[in-house]
């Protein structure tokens, strides 16, 4: 009778096991950023990954898991990323085609004539929070009007590091409080509330930061120093009219892309379909500059479709003669976005690692052993989401791993779920684009083209969001007890710490 292999057992991490990747991750991540800088991302970063992700293979062998079922979740944690990679990549064309289109540049030409250097960085956030707002999307939003954000704070001479904190602090207020937001969703389904009470229950973290934020942009506004005067606004603004067609016309990829998202199309196709209407857009109302690109051994249709078909994959490329348009105006392409795709690659493998060999549930379990109190439990829910942030780069993950493993200590406590729920957005989603190497933070650097290590200290709304939900836990306000089973959760009384 042939004998069957024993079956293999498995140790629990300790803690020191958990903490060893992670140390690692950290001295690589700083020694990356201590020797390349701003272009640490630019693949450093992802070996650093790598060279972690092995650290938690070898702990994950040390204590009996298997090669092949390792590897096994590397490529179903990969695979969870496939979807934000084709978003990306579509991103990258509708750039390009865009450019090509005029209708960025017609974005940048209006922004130079009504928005003034004095309240720029407060017009901008709140610009980007009605947009997302109304089509539940951050990337979206940074996509389109982020980035004509980022040329008409180039025109106007603004800093673009801030501008990128008070276009992402705009972007994720928005999407933090649609309802046809994913992770609006995501968060109450998570947790176990219901989806408008829990998006009441964040309006009181919510909107303060929100207008804090607009006070502190406000202020940095009045405050600016804009090198460009109307002489150069002007020589921008000619110049733009000189190589486009400048138009209100131009802005109607823009106005379907929106309808598109407030419709509920999903972002990849809609996404894509903007990119490729902006091509239609470049060949009906830019046909100069579509000839002055195309290839003279051509017939006209050739070459035409051959200049919309590179600029999608390569991108646009112009010269104006004027080295600062030039750098504002030419980008876009799938091909620019193949590094950001490399460092989602190498985080979604890292996190993915992680969790199948339970380093991280490791950690939450220590986590629970000290958080006593309310504010203890909630402000250890937001270090634990902001932590998964790290260390599985997706802010989905940042949301369903903390609120599986918290849920019921909220409610062996007898919290409503509705603060899980609001606590899970406030730790998980505000902090996503943060992280350099997070899918957030590589998706808002490859669109605005500003290193989240540049703009994380200007996006205020961001970083006001988690310390006042930690003041609120630790204040008792807003904080619901469960109530009985007939009597609604909206109704709650408020509970103390």
């Amino acid at each position: 009778m042939e004998l069957q292999p024993a079956p293999r057992q498995i140790k629990a991490p300790s803690f020191l096991d958990a903490s060893i990747p992670l140390i690692v991750l950290v001295v690589l991540l700083s020694l990356s950023v201590y020797l390349y800088g701003s272009d640490s991302s630019y693949g450093a970063n992802q070996i650093a990954l790598f060279v972690a992700a092995f650290v938690g293979v070898i702990i994950g062998l040390k204590n009996g898991y298997g090669w092949a079922d390792i590897e096994q979740a590397m490529v179903k944690g990969i695979s969870l990323s496939l979807g934000a990679l084709l978003i990306l990549f579509s991103v990258g064309a509708l750039i390009g085609t865009w450019l090509l289109a005029g209708t960025v540049p017609s974005l940048i030409y209006y922004g130079l004539q009504l928005l003034d250097p004095s309240w720029f960085y407060a017009a901008s956030c709140l610009l980007c929070a009605v947009v997302a707002l109304s089509i539940g999307s951050s990337w979206t939003t940074a996509a389109t009007i982020g980035v004509a954000l980022i040329g008409v704070a180039a025109g106007l001479g603004m800093s673009p590091a801030v501008t990128a904190g008070a276009i992402v602090s705009g972007a994720y207020f928005g999407d933090k409080m649609s309802p046809v937001s994913e992770t609006t969703n995501l968060a109450p389904a998570v947790a176990g509330s219901n989806l408008f009470d829990h998006i009441r229950h964040m309006t009181w973290t919510t909107i303060p930061s929100l207008v804090l934020a607009l006070i502190i942009f406000a202020v940095m506004g009045f405050n600016a120093d804009a090198s460009a005067d109307d002489s150069q606004i002007r020589a921008i603004s000619e110049a733009l009219q000189q190589h486009f067609v400048i138009s209100p016309i131009m802005l109607v990829p823009l106005l379907v892309l929106m309808a598109m998202a407030v419709k509920k199309v999903p972002a990849f196709p809609t996404v894509f379909i903007g990119a490729l209407l902006g091509g239609l857009w470049a060949v009906l109302f830019q046909p100069e500059l579509v000839a002055k690109m195309a290839d003279p051994a051509l017939n006209s249709f050739l070459a035409t479709l051959k200049v919309v078909w590179t600029t999608l994959h390569g991108g646009f490329v112009i010269e104006t003669q004027n080295a600062e348009l030039d750098k504002l105006l030419n980008g876009g392409g799938m091909v620019k976005m193949l590094n950001t795709c490399w460092l989602i690659f190498s985080a979604m493998m890292f996190g993915a690692v992680l969790e199948h060999i339970g380093l991280l549930r490791k950690f939450v379990e220590a986590i629970l052993h000290k958080a006593h109190s309310t504010g203890s439990l909630i402000t250890s829910t937001i270090a634990t989401c902001i932590a998964t942030n790290i260390l599985t780069a997706d802010q989905y993950m940042a949301i369903v791993m903390p609120g599986r493993m918290f849920k019921e200590e909220y409610e062996r406590r007898g919290l409503a779920p509705v603060n899980l729920s609001r606590t899970l957005e406030d730790g998980g989603t505000i902090t996503s684009p943060l992280i350099p190497w997070n899918t957030c933070g590589a998706y808002m650097h490859g669109v605005l083209n500003v290193n989240p290590l540049d703009y994380a200290m200007y996006a205020f709304f961001n970083l006001i969001n988690p310390v006042l939900a930690v003041i609120y836990a630790y204040m008792g306000i807003k904080v619901l007890k469960l109530t009985p089973p007939d009597t609604p959760i909206t109704a709650a009384v408020q509970g103390n710490k």
